[in-house]
């Protein structure tokens, strides 16, 4: 008689998320993830958050989950840059800033009630660009961007002050970079 295979306790299968996060470079989805010890994704959206609750360096991101570790994964220069476009220049924006050799590290709006919400969203090519732009058309989501009439702020980061300069005068010349 085959023995019966017993269900994990909800603190092992975090344990399986954290070892999965912690084994990946590339993001994986809270679908991947529930497929792969075999719960809702909102019973993994759960489990991040009390992973979160303990210190975890878990980060969501349009793309996915990641797990921080302390390697210097970006550039060493950065700076916070203010812009404004459409949702339809969004496509534009991302890929003048990688075309230059930067990485898009979040987003930032000010919300009037809640303050400035930040969100990860970690891109670095043009591929990245791309899957970003499907995660939204495929969810339906909004830009946060629509939230402030299309003003908001990014995080970027790059191996040199040139390339943040070459990248930030492109943006200036497509109208999107707000001056001070």
């Amino acid at each position: 008689m085959a023995k019966e295979q017993r269900k994990s306790t909800a603190s092992e299968r975090r344990e399986e998320v954290l070892f999965m996060l912690k084994n990946r470079e590339d993001p994986i989805t809270g679908r991947e993830l529930a497929d792969k010890v075999k719960v809702s994704r909102q019973v993994i959206v759960g489990d991040i958050s009390l992973l979160k609750a303990k210190g975890e360096p878990i980060v969501a991101t349009s793309q996915g989950y990641i797990y921080m570790t302390d390697k210097a994964d970006s550039p060493p220069i950065e700076r916070t840059i203010a812009v404004k476009h459409t949702p339809q220049e969004t496509e534009k924006e991302l890929t003048i800033l990688v075309d230059h050799g930067v990485f898009i590290k979040d987003v930032t709006v000010e919300h009037p009630v809640y303050g400035d919400l930040t969100a990860s969203v970690l891109i670095w090519n043009r591929r990245d660009v791309q899957k970003f732009l499907e995660n939204i058309k495929e969810t339906e989501a909004s830009f946060l961007s629509e939230l402030t009439d299309g003003i908001h702020l990014h995080t970027i980061a790059a191996d040199s002050e040139e390339a943040l300069d070459e990248a930030l005068e492109a943006l200036q010349r497509e109208g999107i970079l707000l001056k001070s």
